[in-house]
């Protein structure tokens, strides 16, 4: 059980929203909303009227003009992405823009999570311009990839960089700022980039510079084969929507255009590959959400390049033959069981260590590794151990090369990033923020990493301060005010995310006329509540059972925080409650 507070609604909020019903004026307000203008744009997000002008973000125009001379010279252009669910998503992006435009001289690369790791390498690089490439387009990574960029440059590449990380700081006296020397570089998070929306994600970055070639074609430079008319890329939105929802950046201003208008063209889009797994997945597509980007497609796109693969995810996306496409969401679907099979096993053996090696005593850091475990899965473990132990977690591997590499969890408690710089001494490299990170540790100090990061943790902690409450309540609801005109007005505040979390509600002394266990292996608990007419209200918890909440009993009173949700099983749709907590 944890705490929570209910939102209070201040009273200019309520006076300024008093065009809408008492009920969505309450959640509107308990989102920061507290004037009539910033409810419209947030209720009615409009392509036109709340995109930004992409000719706003510093470098626009040189990226721009170096691709325009591309398409016209015949130059080969290399697209190089990241290789998960903001990334991928962005390179079927300008490979589809290039197709539709009819210029084909250009290539995809995507580097091997486990061999490469993130961003630009110099091998790669060489590889590149050895097949003739002469201009290099970076998507979501090459911000900090100094060394790559300038190997580039002496093999006569130009490159255009487009992230949304943050970029190096550093006092260089050449006036970038330790910025690698690129043509271009497109990232809104550069200090003197004037771009109102600073927190695009990767693929954002992207569609902006899609936004602007389209707006700069000239009629000469459209190919005798395809034309582009400004509008059509608005068909590109379903990768832009997948990657805004997959990045976790908040769901407001230009964000929450393209991740709405990502949902209506997902819901609309043609792609065989994404048709073929959403048949897989049995997901209806007409009534695809946030959550089945969250928590259908985008695990299936991570898994790729965690199972060592991310061309496949690619590939899945940007395909045009029916059989392929078919292959590739089967085999996706599959590398993705196997993902979950491997951490899932990787979680016991944690567990197991951690038992053995503290049999009588109980760690504030929880640490452990072997060399045969693949780091690109132990972020996922990490987590998963994170909510079981509530304290730190730090696990490790090793692949592809000599010095281990680890991915770190807090439970919310312990800032990582203070921890790690407290035991600096024995990383050799660290990153991360508040409550996840990576690190990389020499084979010969591993011994010494959880020693160092419990004398770490005595130095960081703080004393305990007045718990905040764990949970943020929109309202207190009755089973009576379960209904559709409730629905409806949850929905128009969707799509939900960072930023823009789902409203909370607290239902106080319900009884519970039945329990009930489901899912092929009976893991999933419902909760039956029944309403002063007799009507019946299921109420659901995915991965739970009666004893997690104390043991709950049929006739027991309960009083339970839950999501409002229209569930839609064999095309019948129904009000249910998704539980958050029993308190």
């Amino acid at each position: 059980m944890r705490s929570y507070a209910i939102r209070e609604i201040s009273p200019r909020a309520e006076n300024a929203l008093l065009a809408y019903p008492p009920f969505l004026r309450g959640l509107l307000a308990s989102r920061g909303i507290e004037t009539e203008e910033e409810a419209e744009r947030f209720l009615k997000p409009d392509y036109d009227a709340h995109t930004h002008d992409p000719f706003l973000m510093k470098d626009m125009e040189k990226a721009v003009a170096r691709i325009l001379r591309a398409i016209k010279d015949n130059e080969r252009i290399a697209i190089w992405s990241d290789y998960d669910a903001d990334g991928i998503p962005g390179a079927v992006v300008l490979h589809d823009f290039f197709k539709k435009l009819g210029y084909l001289n250009f290539e995809n690369y995507i580097p091997d999570r486990h061999d490469e790791g993130f961003g630009l390498n110099m091998s790669a690089i060489e590889t590149l311009a050895s097949r003739g490439a002469k201009l290099l387009i970076t998507v979501d990574c090459g911000i900090t990839d100094g060394e790559a960029v300038a190997r580039a440059n002496e093999l006569g590449m130009d490159t255009i960089i487009t992230d949304h990380h943050l970029p190096p700081h550093s006092s260089a006296s050449d006036g970038r700022g330790g910025l690698p020397l690129a043509h271009a570089i497109l990232n809104p998070k550069q200090s003197d980039c004037p771009y109102p929306e600073k927190m695009l994600c990767g693929s954002g970055v992207v569609f902006k510079l899609i936004q602007g070639i389209v707006s700069r074609l000239h009629p000469e430079l459209k190919t005798p084969t395809a034309t582009f008319p400004v509008g059509q890329e608005k068909w590109l939105l379903d990768m832009v929507g997948i990657a805004t929802l997959s990045d976790m950046v908040p769901l407001l201003g230009e964000n929450r255009v393209f991740a709405r208008y990502g949902l209506t063209v997902l819901r609309k889009s043609p792609r065989k590959g994404l048709g073929e797994l959403l048949s897989l997945l049995r997901i209806n597509r007409r009534e695809l959400n946030e959550d089945d980007v969250g928590f259908s497609i985008t695990p299936r796109i991570n898994a790729a390049s965690r199972m060592g693969v991310p061309m496949d995810a690619f590939r899945l996306f940007a395909t045009d033959d029916d059989s392929e496409a078919g292959i590739l969401a089967r085999h996706l679907n599959k590398i993705n069981d196997e993902r979950k099979g491997k951490v899932a096993s990787l979680v016991k053996e944690v567990r197991r260590i951690v038992k053995e090696r503290h049999a009588h005593d109980a760690p504030r850091v929880v640490v452990a590794g072997n060399p045969n475990w693949r780091p690109a899965l132990l972020g996922l473990v990490a987590n998963a151990l994170a909510e079981d132990y509530r304290k730190p977690v730090f696990v490790w591997g090793r692949e592809g090369s000599a010095e281990l590499k680890g991915s770190c969890r807090s439970d919310g408690s312990t800032d990582l990033s203070l921890l790690m710089q407290e035991a600096r001494a024995v990383f050799s490299d660290f990153g991360g923020h508040k409550e996840a990170g990576g690190f990389s540790i020499a084979l010969e100090k591993v011994h010494l990493l959880e020693k160092e990061l419990e004398r770490a943790y005595e130095k960081v902690r703080t004393a305990p301060a007045e718990p905040a409450p764990h949970h943020a309540v929109d309202a207190r609801l009755s089973l009576e005010e379960v209904n559709w005109d409730v629905w409806r007005d949850i929905a128009k505040l969707a799509p939900f995310g960072v930023g823009n979390p789902k409203p909370l509600f607290l239902f106080e002394g319900v009884p519970v006329c039945s329990i009930e266990l489901f899912g092929k292996e009976r893991k999933h608990l419902k909760l039956i509540f029944e309403r002063q007419n007799g009507e019946k209200i299921p109420a659901v918890k995915f991965f739970a059972s009666p004893d997690d909440f104390g043991g709950i009993a049929p006739r027991q009173t309960v009083s339970i925080l839950a999501h409002l949700e229209r569930s839609v099983f064999r095309d019948t749709p129904e009000l249910r409650l998704r539980i958050v907590d029993v308190v």
